[in-house]
């Protein structure tokens, strides 16, 4: 059993194998003169179970089809299986057709790693869960709750409400509050085009409570500097906010953080910036546990 590193986010990747026991295999990542990927694993890896770790963040396209020319790659050098280890699943915002003319993406990323020959898929907190059924290899499906709920146990807010920013994301922010015992509200919100979100209405008491947002990613920090505004205004005493993934474009962060919002919780799903304002929980554990889990042989059956 070995760990491939991609070029995605190769601190998580040795953070996982180093969890995991595992042995670290780098993929050398190079382009030709046009951009052309190039991939080569320069270890022997024949009859091993080979794991991938490649988040497809940004460049969320180079980033997919790097780590399906890793798959290729292995399966070419004799692996006996190939697993992707994605903790960002890209494209996953694209799950469904809003009009004529445009794809299924999500569907289609999960389409290219079946043919690269990927066997199996560890991720985290898709952005749909019922984008589980688009892909056509077992899903291990993991939520960032048990790695990001010590550190909001640790800010020790004494009255507080969970506050979804949209209808989607209800039923995530649902477990953070039933594990925290704390009330849920929802911010009903409009988004008139994509990235751009105008928000409507608290649904929920909140007033003169804390308000912890949870939330899948952050991109362009809108909802989240929205959902504080609309959270403020109906009487919150104070607003954090929690995202899973910082998938963040330039700019969000200062966007949230020239919002109302105090405390900014996310994992390391992807590169994060270095910055004193963004507390980090990693998911390395979780994905190191689950990856011993995976590898553990089947218990023999009596006879």
């Amino acid at each position: 059993m070995v760990l491939v590193a991609g070029d995605a986010h190769p601190e998580l990747a040795h953070n996982i194998a180093r969890l995991a026991g595992l042995e670290v295999v780098p993929a050398l990542v190079s382009a030709f003169a046009d951009g052309e990927t190039r991939i080569r694993i320069e270890a022997d890896i024949r009859d091993s179970d080979v794991y991938v770790v490649q988040p497809t963040s940004a460049p969320t396209s180079q980033h997919l089809m790097t780590l399906a020319l890793i798959a290729e790659a292995a399966r070419d050098a004799g692996a006996a299986r190939v697993t992707a280890v994605v903790p960002y699943f890209g494209f996953a915002r694209q799950d469904v057709r809003h009009g004529a003319g445009e794809p299924r993406s999500a569907r289609f990323a999960a389409r290219i790693l079946h043919c690269a020959g990927i066997a199996r898929l560890v991720t985290l907190d898709l952005h749909s869960p019922a984008l589980e059924s688009a892909f056509e290899m077992p899903v291990f499906h993991l939520r960032a709750e048990n790695a990001m709920l010590p550190a909001i146990r640790r800010w020790g807010l004494s009255r507080f409400s969970i506050v979804s920013p949209d209808a989607g994301g209800v039923k995530r922010a649902q477990r953070f509050a039933v594990a925290l015992a704390a009330p849920l509200a929802v911010v009903a919100k409009n988004r008139p085009q994509a990235d751009v979100a105008v928000m409507l209405e608290v649904l929920g008491d909140v007033r003169g409570r804390a308000c912890v947002i949870v939330d899948d990613m952050a991109s362009t920090g809108g909802t989240i500097a929205a959902a504080s505004q609309a959270l403020l205004a109906a009487g919150a005493a104070e607003v954090h906010a929690v995202f899973i993934h910082a998938v963040m474009a330039p700019g969000a962060l200062e966007r949230i953080c020239a919002s109302s919002v105090r405390r900014i919780l996310t994992t390391d799903s992807v590169p994060t910036v270095r910055d004193p304002r963004v507390q980090v929980a990693s998911v390395a554990p979780l994905m190191a546990q689950t990856l011993a889990t995976l590898a553990a042989p089947a218990p023999t059956k009596s006879r």
